[in-house]
């Protein structure tokens, strides 16, 4: 067996299907954690606290009691503080454990490049009136918190409609339109602002689309009421002036999973 022959290179330690089986899900584990947190505030405190792991275990070597009891002691406690600190990542990263894609297949049906192309052709027109304009579109992790905090809809989705939405004289402008599956869920939807220090000079729009694209995998379309530029957020990362002639191909790109099968990294899309 094969299994025989690798144990036979590892000095005749017995290795069975279940170990390898072990193996692959740890290292599945520890690579989608990593994937995670990559680019977030966490990956600091991740190497940090391997950091103050390994001199726990350094001081109970050396036989350096004090330090290995203050650390053992304190343990716990940065444990819950980072859990305090870090709760919108973790809140995030549990949302993903329901990406699998059979779960996807069952729970939602994909957004169509129709309705991406009325999107990108009212932010198109948006943006030459000099409107401004938020449209958030879901993918995998649900939006359902923000729906609730507008005004339902459950529209089709038509330029002309998401145009006067955002219409000064609308009682719908203030606020976002969130699209799920084909619809105009909601308008005038509360998203998170964004607490990164080096996002305070943006409008609030923006910091909005930052914010929201930070607590779930939604891509958010932005156009600026002052330049009437128009922005594309993924990831907690805002790209600024997108022409809105490529913008439909770019949504896509970044929300039908047919299109999106191949890892992408943000840099590659958001660029």
């Amino acid at each position: 067996m094969a299994f025989e022959g690798i144990g036979g290179l590892l000095g005749g330690v017995d290795i069975g299907w279940r170990d390898l089986l072990d193996i692959a899900v740890v290292t599945f584990i520890i690579y989608e954690f990593l994937k995670l947190i990559r680019r977030t505030q966490a990956i600091q405190v991740v190497f940090g606290g391997a950091l103050v792991v390994g001199l726990y275990y350094v001081s109970e070597i050396a036989s350096l009691r004090t330090v290995n009891w203050i650390i053992g002691d304190m343990f716990g406690y940065v444990v819950i503080a980072a859990i305090v600190l870090f709760q919108a990542d973790i809140r995030r990263g549990l949302a993903r454990l329901g990406q699998a894609p059979f779960v996807r297949y069952l729970s939602r049906r994909d957004t169509t490049g129709e309705t991406l192309a009325e999107v990108a052709m009212a932010a198109g027109l948006l943006a030459s009136r000099q409107v401004g304009a938020i449209i958030a579109i879901e993918r995998d992790i649900g939006l359902r918190n923000y729906v609730e905090s507008g005004i339902p809809l459950d529209s089709r989705v038509t330029y002309d409609l998401l145009v006067s939405i955002f219409l000064t004289d609308s009682p719908l402008h203030d606020g976002a339109v969130i699209i799920q599956e084909d619809r105009i869920a909601a308008a005038s939807c509360f998203l998170p602002l964004t607490v990164q220090p080096q996002r305070t000079g943006l409008g609030t729009r923006h910091r909005a689309a930052i914010g929201l694209t930070e607590e779930s995998d939604a891509v958010a379309v932005v156009v600026s009421e002052e330049s009437g530029a128009v922005s594309l957020a993924v990831d907690g990362v805002l790209e600024r002036d997108v022409d809105p002639v490529q913008l439909a191909a770019r949504l896509e790109r970044l929300v039908q999973p047919a299109r999106r099968a191949r890892p992408v990294s943000t840099a590659d899309e958001v660029a």
